[in-house]
C-alpha cells in the first residue's frame, strides 16, 4: 500500500495490514456493498446452429427484461436478431449502438435473474486469460458484498478481510455501507479528446437513511474505492447525505470540489481513464502522477487484484 499525504505532499510505502493504523476515532469507513453477478452469457444468433455470440450484461433498464448489454463480435449482431442462450432463455435485440452496445429484451420461461445465475459466467477482468471457475463466484467479491448487480468488483474493497474490518472498528471507526452497481460508468475507456466532452454512463446507487446518518455524523469519511466516492458526492450534490436511490453519471475530474470525502483508498488505474482523473482531482495531479511513477518504477501491481493507494 502506498500512502499519499496531501498535507505534506509526500508518499511512503507500507503494507495493507497496517491500514487500521490510518483510521482514527470519529472516522467512518464507507464501503460499497455491491455484489458481482454472473454477467457473461454465451449464446447463438437466430438459431441453435447460428454464429456464437457473447453478451455482457451491463445495466438493467426495465423490470429485469430490458437490458443494456455489450455484444461480441459486435458486427454479427443486428437490430431484430434473436439470441438464444438455452431452451429457457433468449433475447431480442432492440437497438444498435456504438462499440458493441445493444439494448435487448429477454424472453424466458423462468425468472430472468435466476437464469442469469445459472447460465452466466463470472465477468473476470479481460487481462485474466482463463475461463472463470466456480471459485471465482466467491473470490471476485468483497467480503462484505450483499446487493447483487455489478459487472465488476469494486476493487479497492478486495483487500479487506473480516479481521481488518474489526481492527478498524477497534480503532474507533464506524462503518457505513452504500451501494453502487459497477457498470460502464466505472470502467468504460475515455474516447473523447477533451475533458468537457466526456460523458459517463449511468449506474444505479442507493444509500439507506441509517447509513447516511453514520456518514453525516462522522468527523471524516474514508471512502473505499472510487465508487464509494462517487456515491457520497452524488448524494451531497443532490441535497445532502440522506436516504436515497437513483442513477448517477457523476464524472469527477481536477477542479471538482469534494464535499464529503476526507480520505480515499483506491487501486492503481489505467492512463486516460475516468478513475485516474478522479484520483488526480482528489489527491492533486502532480502528487498523484509522482506516486504513479514511483509505483511503476517499483513494479507495483495495477488493476483489480493489484496493490492499493491510501490518499489522506
Amino acid at each position: 500500500m502506498l500512502v499519499v499525504s496531501r498535507s505534506r505532499q509526500e508518499f511512503y510505502e507500507t503494507q495493507f495490514v497496517e491500514f487500521p493504523r490510518h483510521v482514527r476515532p470519529g472516522d467512518c469507513l464507507v464501503l460499497n456493498d455491491t455484489r458481482v453477478f454472473p454477467a457473461r452469457l454465451l449464446g447463438r444468433r437466430n438459431s441453435e446452429t447460428g454464429a456464437e455470440v457473447e453478451v455482457f450484461l451491463v445495466h438493467e433498464l426495465s423490470a429485469d427484461t430490458v437490458w443494456q448489454v455489450l455484444v461480441r463480435p459486435g458486427k454479427r449482431v443486428r437490430t431484430g436478431d434473436v439470441l438464444l442462450f438455452s431452451p429457457e432463455l433468449r433475447c431480442e435485440v432492440l437497438t444498435h449502438g456504438e462499440f458493441g452496445e445493444r439494448t435487448v429484451r429477454f424472453i424466458s420461461s423462468e425468472p430472468v435473474r435466476e437464469l442469469f445465475e445459472r447460465l452466466g459466467r463470472v465477468p473476470l477482468p479481460p487481462y485474466i486469460h482463463r475461463e472463470p471457475d466456480s471459485a471465482d463466484r466467491d473470490r471476485y467479491q468483497t467480503v462484505y458484498a450483499q446487493a447483487s448487480g455489478s459487472v465488476a468488483a469494486p476493487t479497492a474493497g478486495l483487500h479487506f478481510t473480516e479481521p481488518i474490518l474489526e481492527a478498524c472498528r477497534d480503532a474507533g471507526a464506524q462503518i457505513a455501507r452504500v451501494t453502487l452497481h459497477v457498470g460502464l460508468g466505472t470502467f468504460a475507456p475515455v474516447r473523447a479528446s477533451r475533458v468537457e466532452q466526456i460523458q459517463v454512463h449511468e449506474e444505479h446507487f442507493e444509500i439507506t437513511e441509517d447509513n447516511a446518518r453514520i456518514i453525516r455524523e462522522a468527523k471524516r469519511s474514508v471512502c473505499v474505492g472510487t465508487t464509494s466516492v462517487r456515491t457520497v458526492e452524488t448524494a451531497l450534490l443532490r441535497g445532502g447525505l440522506k436516504g436515497m436511490t437513483g442513477q448517477t453519471n457523476l464524472f469527477i475530474s481536477p477542479g471538482f470540489r469534494f464535499r464529503g470525502t476526507g480520505a480515499m483508498l483506491t487501486n492503481f488505474h489505467l492512463p486516460s481513464s475516468t478513475l485516474l482523473m478522479l484520483v488526480c482531482a482528489f489527491g492533486n495531479r502532480d502528487l498523484i502522477l509522482a506516486a504513479y511513477r514511483h509505483a511503476v518504477a517499483e513494479r507495483y501491481r495495477f488493476f483489480s487484484y493489484g496493490d492499493c493507494m491510501l490518499i489522506e
